[in-house]
């Protein structure tokens, strides 16, 4: 099995992020920073939405989880995380990790660290693979963490302490990998960026150059291979794991 982690920029760059699914071909993909019309029309005028993204592939199952709506050009969209995959769900949670859905957020409102955690379960007929996708709390100056993403990474490990089953956790966690919220992660399950000593998974379409993106794995998953993609499809490398 192959996912695709990536957080996507708002869909800024559609045809580039479409040429790496195209090539990358995976079964399931982790996405942050989505753009959806609940009315089910693309009208991705500046930007592609998740819709573009679903119909590319054979993508049979998709799971969003909004964390705001917002007013554009007198339509209503919603802005979150998503999960799309080849493979049918057997479950599918999300739970905010920060403050509740906001049905029309304020653009001129700086606090956006509206986050949850999806999580969806796959049945390999053989035991449950659980999938998270998470987008970690932002803070502007550094990726340090604070005493709030030490609190939301412990809420992660708290829940993932509950499941039963092999484990994925994707997401862009804004967090470098040896910070101490993180290493709460770290702890429980494989980080695959630190381990391969990986230090930007940032493009050149931003000035920062930190390694803040991540797919984990619990233990007991044969990893057969990790990249992290040079393409320039969002300010963000995609990254990719097979097991």
């Amino acid at each position: 099995m192959k996912i695709l982690q990536l957080n996507i920029w708002g869909g800024k760059l559609g045809k580039q992020i479409l040429e790496v699914l195209d090539r990358e071909k995976p079964d399931i993909v982790c996405f942050q920073e989505v753009v959806v019309f609940p009315d089910d029309k693309e009208g991705d005028l500046f930007f592609s939405t998740l819709k573009k993204f679903e119909r590319r592939g054979n993508f049979s199952s998709c799971f969003f989880s909004p964390v705001f709506g917002f007013s554009y050009m007198n339509r209503k969209a919603e802005f979150g995380n998503a999960v799309i995959s080849t493979v049918p769900f057997r479950e599918t949670n999300s739970v905010f990790t920060r403050k509740e859905y906001i049905e029309d957020q304020d653009m001129l409102d700086g606090d956006f660290n509206i986050r949850n955690l999806q999580h969806v379960v796959i049945d390999n007929g053989k035991n449950l693979l659980h999938i998270l996708n998470h987008h970690g709390h932002h803070i502007p100056d550094h990726k340090n963490g604070d005493e709030e993403t030490i609190r939301q990474c412990k809420m992660l490990v708290e829940y993932i302490a509950k499941l039963e089953g092999s484990i994925v956790l994707c997401g862009d966690f804004n967090l470098e990998p040896h910070s101490d919220s993180l290493q709460l992660v770290n702890k429980v399950l494989v980080n695959h960026v630190k381990e391969r000593g990986i230090i930007s998974t940032r493009t050149p379409l931003t000035h920062k150059t930190e390694a803040c993106d991540y797919i984990f794995t619990s233990p007991d998953i044969v990893v057969k291979d990790f990249q992290v993609l040079d393409d320039i499809a969002s300010d963000h490398k995609a990254l990719t794991v097979e097991f």
